[in-house]
């Protein structure tokens, strides 16, 4: 074995899984920008669900996200997660934090 991981997860490179961030981000700003009716989105950018909403959503999410982990359901797990990673893109998006902070920081901590 070569330790290299396989299967689809291995088909995606990093530099995919970073523009597939970079697009959701930009969809996440666009939102923000346009506030698009009928966009789940948008509505939370608005005062019709707000920053309680988003915060209330990653709290859930972790919940949830923990209790994947403790059943060792794998596709709840990656489903749990992905919830997480977009509340989390929201909320930067929210409190003017641009995705390339992060990736600074993350980059500073390797």
């Amino acid at each position: 074995m070569s330790g290299e991981p396989t299967g689809p997860a291995s088909q995606s490179t990093d530099e995919s899984t970073a523009d597939v961030l970079d697009e959701l981000f930009a969809v996440v700003e666009d939102r923000k920008a346009n506030l698009p009716e009928g966009s789940y989105t948008t509505s939370l950018f608005t005062h019709e669900k707000g920053e309680n909403a988003v915060l209330e959503k990653l709290g859930e999410e972790t919940t949830e996200l923990v209790l994947a982990a403790k059943d060792d359901d794998h596709e709840e797990l990656v489903h749990e997660s992905a919830d997480i990673v977009y509340h989390l893109l929201v909320l930067l998006s929210m409190k003017d934090v641009d995705i390339d902070e992060l990736r600074a920081e993350l980059a500073e901590r390797r």
